[in-house]
């Protein structure tokens, strides 16, 4: 990928709908609202499905996550794809953007993101991507 953008955010709304709580896994459906500062300078909504294991730290989700906003200057909109495990303090993700999605000065945005979380446990999104 030729661009790298870097972009803190902070998580303003987190609704969790828990749907099954049996023994082993907590699963939930959950709406994410974001703002981001930096180089994509927007806010973002996201739908994911989580499951939260009997083990505190073990868990998954995917989901999926429309920005809006401003990426190094050009306006538009794009969806990320969510996928992430977590176990043992072990983390593993995988945040791509879904081709054919960016709209505005932002269509044809490919890439992958990932999402670094700091030991003060900010949150910040590094994408890279090409824009065609």
């Amino acid at each position: 990928m030729g661009n790298r953008a870097t972009a803190p955010f902070s998580i303003d709304e987190w609704v969790e709908d828990v749907y099954d709580e049996r023994p082993g896994a907590r699963l939930s459906r959950t709406r994410i609202r974001k703002t981001f500062t930096g180089d994509f300078d927007g806010t973002s909504e996201a739908e994911t499905i989580m499951c939260g294991a009997a083990v505190e730290g073990s868990a998954a989700y995917v989901g999926f996550e429309r920005l809006a906003g401003s990426l190094h200057g050009r306006a538009g909109t794009f969806v990320l794809h969510h996928t992430a495990t977590g176990s043992g303090g072990r983390r593993e993700g995988s945040w791509t953007v879904v081709p054919d999605t960016g709209t505005g000065e932002l269509t044809g945005l490919r890439g992958a993101a990932e999402i670094v979380i700091a030991g003060d446990g900010a949150h910040t999104l590094v994408l890279d991507y090409e824009l065609g």
